[in-house]
């Protein structure tokens, strides 16, 4: 615990032109956030076979000293060890409030991102097969894309989603964006005057729907139609990358496409 953030300490994703979707690339930045608002610098490094290298399977992961940890939760708790939390000045009704609050993120945005990229065939055939196995060479390609697609689908029968319908699905983002608006308020943060992993992850989903080209803006409309929102995520861009080193390793999401700043 006593140990420094080492000048090293690394952050691994897919690669972000050609490679990374959606739900990985919220999840990669919703992790960035949370490292920025602790004030501990992080490289990203992108590999295509990032999801291959983590202990878990999934993206983003760490890389700090010897120690490698996948998933904001475990990183939340790894950070934590080390001395920097953003939710100790939270009492315990707080600190469950933010637990529910991320989970119904994680709930709702994260498997609907799931649901769009795997389960929605327009999107399958268009983006997420020909971006997920881009780095990969035929017909090793579509063999791991058809496997991870089996793997999505599996999990969303085993929670009830398999049998959604795309309007079902965006009607269930919409419900998660009302619920967080809700909560929001005027405030800066959800938390009043200062962030914690909450506001990183809702920043990393909401900032990734709205900057990702999709086959139709449907997903990012239902964002827009909560300006409080938007405000929010523009926000954490502005105090958190905006200004930041411009390099690849540093600004995510600017590859799959816009800065909120007009």
């Amino acid at each position: 615990a006593a140990e420094p953030w080492p000048e090293n300490a690394a952050l691994y994703q897919q690669l972000k032109e050609d490679q990374i979707l959606l739900s990985d690339n919220a999840s990669s930045l919703a992790v960035q956030a949370f490292l920025q608002m602790c004030n501990l610098p992080i490289r990203v490094i992108c590999r295509a076979n990032a999801e291959y290298m983590s202990p878990s399977g999934k993206v983003p992961f760490i890389h700090v000293g010897n120690q490698v940890v996948s998933e904001l939760g475990p990183i939340v708790q790894f950070v934590k060890a080390k001395g920097h939390s953003l939710s100790d000045g939270l009492d315990e009704v707080q600190k469950a409030e933010m637990k529910a609050y991320m989970e119904l993120v994680n709930n709702m945005l994260l498997t609907a991102e799931l649901y769009l990229q795997w389960c929605d065939d327009v999107t399958v055939e268009e983006i997420t097969h020909p971006r997920y196995g881009s780095p990969y060479p035929w017909p090793l390609n579509r063999i791991l894309s058809y496997q991870k697609q089996w793997e999505v689908r599996r999990k969303m029968k085993a929670i009830g989603w398999a049998g959604k319908t795309l309007e079902q699905v965006l009607e269930d983002v919409d419900q998660c964006c009302h619920a967080l608006s809700q909560r929001l308020g005027t405030q800066p943060y959800f938390f009043n005057k200062q962030p914690t992993e909450l506001d990183a992850l809702v920043f990393g989903h909401l900032f990734t729907i709205l900057t990702t080209q999709l086959i139709t803006d449907e997903l990012s409309e239902k964002v827009k139609n909560y300006s409080n929102l938007t405000a929010f995520c523009r926000r954490i861009e502005q105090q958190y990358f905006e200004g930041h080193e411009k390099d690849s390793s540093t600004v995510a999401a600017r590859s799959s496409k816009r800065s909120l700043l007009r």
